[in-house]
């Protein structure tokens, strides 16, 4: 009864909304008909040509049976009457200011951030309503100990880029709780070729609390993500489309963490953009066994005297 009350309040509350963030691994155009699987996931800014605000991110996921037996998953919805996948992901996100040479606190821009998750996930779907219920717990840290600084360096060394100096000045380390609810409809669909679907969310904890509305669309050779088995179209290629609007409420990258306050340096309430909008695009192959994908974002600023951040990425999974 709690968990229909809290699905309830949570789908009147916040029509037509879809979780804005960085790494979004639960998508239903990502969706993978397996209970078993492994997927790659890696974001860079140098897809788009820039180094600056979003720089790297990626995330290891696994879903199997066996995470059925997740203590965590006491704590995540997920319907008896749904057909549902079990999984965990570690999860890595970095951030800097544009002038990454300078190692002074660069006033009126972004921090350096770095955060590092262990998130545990389930993803239910109910095949005659066509819809997907998404519930994930993130533990982790923001801060030297996500070991932001020593990725960056290194992969810099190694490319010949500038190198990062201002890390000195980074968030400091605090801890890491994000509750996220997600929920998608499919909308419209056209047999194997186009789909069209809604979704709603909410995210709370310490690194990030914000809502966010959208749509998005699927248009190629596709197969529907609202089934409960694998389909019989072992090939499936097709390109994506997302529109996000967001409503920020906390973001522990740009504003430090919940309990430490001792980062050197930190926007202000009043610096950050509560309103932020997202494009997403990109395209599937998808084989017997196999998942490829390459990507592009674009986002508004999320601070006042920030710009659009731009980035790019790869995924690349395999069902086992």
């Amino acid at each position: 009864m709690f968990k229909n009350l809290i699905i309830y309040s949570l789908f009147i509350l916040l029509p037509s909304v879809l979780l804005a963030q960085k790494i979004d691994n639960t998508a239903a155009f990502r969706a993978i008909n397996s209970d078993r699987y492994f997927r790659f996931h890696y974001d860079n800014d140098y897809f788009s040509a820039t180094d600056e605000n979003y720089t790297q991110g990626y995330n290891i996921e696994l879903v199997s049976p066996f995470l059925k037996k997740n203590p965590i998953n006491y704590l995540l919805l997920k319907p008896e009457t749904s057909n549902n996948q079990f999984g965990i992901s570690i999860e890595h996100i970095g951030f800097t200011p544009p002038n990454i040479g300078s190692a002074e606190i660069q006033y009126g821009e972004r921090p350096f951030a770095a955060a590092i998750m262990l998130k545990s996930f389930t993803i239910s779907t109910d095949t005659l309503g066509r819809t997907r219920l998404l519930s994930s717990l993130s533990i982790g840290l923001i801060g030297p100990g996500a070991f932001g600084k020593e990725m960056q360096v290194a992969i810099h060394e190694a490319t010949g880029n500038t190198i990062p100096l201002g890390w000195r000045n980074q968030i400091k380390n605090d801890v890491i709780i994000n509750y996220e609810l997600g929920y998608e409809k499919e909308i419209y669909r056209l047999q194997d070729w186009f789909a069209l679907q809604g979704n709603t969310a909410i995210r709370l904890g310490t690194l990030s609390t914000n809502a966010s509305a959208g749509l998005q669309t699927t248009l190629g050779l596709i197969n529907s993500p609202f089934t409960a088995s694998e389909t019989n179209k072992k090939f499936q290629l097709y390109g994506y489309s997302q529109v996000v609007g967001s409503v920020i409420g906390y973001d522990a990258t740009l504003q430090g963490g919940i309990f430490n306050k001792k980062s050197p340096y930190t926007n202000s309430d009043n610096d950050v953009e509560r309103l932020t909008g997202q494009f997403n695009y990109g395209v599937v192959l998808k084989l017997k066994n196999v998942y490829l994908e390459y990507f592009r974002a674009v986002l508004t600023k999320e601070f006042e005297a920030g710009d659009a951040t731009k980035w790019g990425g790869i995924r690349i999974g395999i069902k086992l």
